[in-house]
């Protein structure tokens, strides 16, 4: 099920790759140009599966452009969404680095860009150049603050819960245009499986935030204009 893709990028470079992935900056020119030598990019339409939980691993991926989902199942067989990430974020490292099966399903959101390298290459590139393997530390301590968040709000309500989720989102993919954080406006139940609320109830809940003007929203994008505010509001 692994590495489905719809056509092949060509002529990718390093200044491309070190723009869009945080993760090669602080290489080495040695270890970017030898990064760069085994990655390849690949195009992908929204809503396609790029990995299957119980896959064995061959590639570590790295998002170029686009969003993907982290997903698995709860014993009742429901979905239940782990993670979004977004423009420079890796997924599928934990395979290469403990030789066991994939532990979730990754799924694009949008169309999607991303390049991958060989897992047994990553792994030389984590053992042989420091700054790779504290890069990815690095990666690991966001993401266990993120969870750690998140479960200490398990239990508030139901806007505390949806405004933490897109705070969780802004936190990893948020862009700043003039002085306002955005990102895309995901389908509400995408929230909702992000937050562990039913659909409608993030649907409530996010009009009550637009109408506090705390959030604004168009087809495409959701804007918050005041990061502290929307904060404040997790009660």
């Amino acid at each position: 099920m692994e590495e489905q893709y719809s056509y092949l990028e060509q002529n990718i470079n390093i200044e491309y790759v070190k723009r869009s992935i945080p993760f090669v900056v602080d290489l080495s020119p040695e270890s970017q140009q030898k990064f760069l030598s085994h990655f390849v990019t690949l195009s992908h339409p929204a809503n396609q599966i790029i990995l299957l939980e119980n896959d064995w691993g061959g590639s570590v991926y790295f998002i170029l452009e686009g969003w993907v989902k982290i997903r698995t199942y709860n014993l009742d067989g429901k979905e239940v969404t782990l993670n979004i990430i977004g423009k420079g974020e890796i997924f599928g490292e934990m395979a290469a680095l403990d030789k066991q099966p994939r532990s979730t399903d990754a799924i694009t959101l949008t169309t999607t860009t991303i390049g991958r390298i060989p897992a047994e290459d990553f792994v030389d590139l984590i053992t042989t150049e420091p700054m790779a393997g504290v890069c990815l530390a690095q990666i690991m301590a966001r993401r266990l603050r993120q969870v750690n968040r998140r479960l200490q709000l398990r239990e508030a309500n139901s806007l505390s819960r949806v405004a933490d989720a897109i705070l969780f989102l802004v936190d990893g993919q948020g862009r700043e245009a003039e002085g306002i954080m955005e990102i895309p406006n995901l389908p509400h139940r995408e929230i909702s499986s992000l937050s562990g609320l039913a659909r409608e109830t993030v649907t409530r809940v996010l009009t009550k935030l637009e109408k506090r003007g705390l959030i604004e929203r168009d087809a495409d994008l959701l804007r918050i204009p005041d990061i502290l505010a929307l904060e404040n509001a997790i009660g």
